[in-house]
């Protein structure tokens, strides 16, 4: 009885110290996602940036091709299912690799995947999805940026991938598809749960000088920053 009611106690202590663990980390992404990193002044937005979320991961939408970049020559359409290539945008998301190729959807979701996305031990995958055209919406904010801050979004984007000998992005074969028009390739670092894809992408925008969280693990931080 005595060695009973010591495992009760134990397992209580441990159930009350996880909700207690899990109520911090809420309270905190909830205040530090509302504290605001202002869009830099005195810019000149010329080129369309979208950020994009599905309910729960973001992305961010770029013009497939500009003076600065043909996105196109290393995410290539050649890798999508379709191979269509009468695209204007390409959107990036970076998230765990295990989520991405294992997960289609929650009903899939295994507890060893999970674990090791929380626990930063499983690496990095980054999803290209091709667009024709996005609608704005609550899911989906259009901004403009500068030139000068589209090459640092550039420079952001792509230091996230992990390149080959040659300089070149690598590819995900796979059947994870979510659609006919995206392909996976893989990416640098690990996702847990201060660093994930919604950080990631609210980091992009702060490379670029746009309205971000100070820091944010969900979506929604970064779509309060612009129903503001």
């Amino acid at each position: 009885m005595k060695i009973a009611l010591k495992i009760l106690k134990y397992t209580g202590l441990a159930l009350l110290a996880l909700v207690c663990l899990v109520g911090v980390y809420l309270l905190a992404a909830f205040v530090l996602s509302r504290i605001s990193v202002d869009k830099e002044s005195q810019t000149q937005g010329e080129i369309p940036v979208y950020i994009l979320t599905n309910g729960v991961h973001t992305d961010l939408v770029l013009p497939i091709k500009d003076e600065q970049i043909d996105w196109s020559k290393e995410v290539k359409f050649a890798n999508t299912i379709g191979k269509d290539s009468a695209f204007e945008y390409v959107a990036f998301g970076w998230g765990d690799k295990g989520f991405y190729l294992e997960t289609p959807t929650w009903a899939d979701l295994k507890v060893s995947t999970a674990l090791k996305a929380a626990f930063s031990l499983s690496t990095a995958a980054i999803h290209a999805t091709f667009y024709k055209e996005l609608t704005e919406g609550a899911d989906c904010v259009k901004i403009y940026v500068s030139k000068e801050e589209y090459s640092r979004l550039i420079k952001y984007i792509q230091q996230s991938f992990i390149t080959d000998a040659q300089g070149h992005l690598i590819y995900i074969k796979t059947n994870a598809n979510y659609g006919d028009d995206d392909a996976f390739y893989e990416a640098k670092g690990s996702y847990n749960i201060l660093y994930t894809c919604n950080t990631w992408a609210n980091n992009g925008l702060k490379s670029c000088g746009q309205k971000a969280s100070l820091w944010t693990p969900f979506d929604t931080g970064i779509f309060y920053q612009y129903q503001k």
